[in-house]
């Protein structure tokens, strides 16, 4: 049942201290939801405007509620069919995989989506992320995910720290770095993305082993720096053309 003290509590949600005290995080829309099944993650409860609809899952964990009480409780603009409670996992990381993405300092929830989308799409099975990197359960990057965040591991790190053991070669990308086209790629690796606005952090630039970039072939020199999920979409798109 949605009472009053429940709406409020999944409206808490939006804020990363509510998401860590209640241990919950929120999943919208039925295709997204769908992606549940199978996964690491258990659902305490599902809240829909069409029930019937929700045939995919547990009956018991599905309860109606009207359009004007989804939208309470939903944290997109325009609420889609169902929005379902989850709890956040625990337990330790998985051992580090041969390919994995770094991101130092991403911020935008939609950039942190959509490279998780392309990690699932290029088959990386884990991102490393810094401390400082916009929550994974924040309901904007689960929502830009498009379900993917079920297929990868994400795990936060103190950056130097991991790079520092890290036994994969860290290859950053950086305005300044080899063209991604002339550069030989290991079969192991691990792709060092920095923040929107500042790139790489110093510290986080000692510890590579190389540094790449993605040149400009267009004549005007205005065209601002790529978007870091677009850029994370072009340098994945050349490792995988070659193996």
């Amino acid at each position: 049942m949605l009472t009053a003290h429940r709406i409020k509590i999944l409206q808490s949600l939006d804020k990363k201290k509510f998401r860590q005290k209640y241990n919950l995080f929120l999943v919208e829309g039925n295709k997204t939801i769908r992606e549940l099944n199978n996964s690491k993650y258990e659902v305490e409860e599902i809240y829909s405007v069409n029930p019937d609809e929700c045939d995919f899952y547990d009956r018991s964990k599905i309860s109606s509620v009207n359009e004007s009480e989804l939208r309470k409780i939903s944290q997109l603009q325009h609420p889609k069919d169902s929005v379902a409670v989850c709890k956040i996992p625990s337990g330790e990381p998985s051992e580090p995989a041969d390919r994995i993405i770094v991101l130092d300092g991403i911020q935008d929830p939609g950039n942190f989506g959509t490279i998780i989308r392309l990690a699932d799409w290029f088959g990386v099975e884990q991102i490393v992320c810094s401390k400082d990197t916009v929550d994974f359960y924040n309901p904007k990057v689960i929502q830009a995910t498009m379900g993917s965040f079920t297929r990868v591991e994400i795990i936060n790190e103190i950056l130097t720290d991991y790079l520092a053991t890290c036994d994969i070669p860290a290859i950053g990308a950086d305005m300044d770095g080899k063209s991604i086209y002339q550069f030989t790629f290991p079969k192991r690796w691990a792709l060092v993305m920095g923040n929107e606005g500042n790139g790489l952090r110093v510290e986080t630039e000692a510890l590579l082993k190389e540094k790449i970039s993605i040149p400009r072939f267009g004549k005007t020199k205005s065209t601002e720096s790529l978007n870091v999920s677009m850029a994370t979409g072009i340098i994945l798109g050349e490792i995988f053309s070659r193996q």
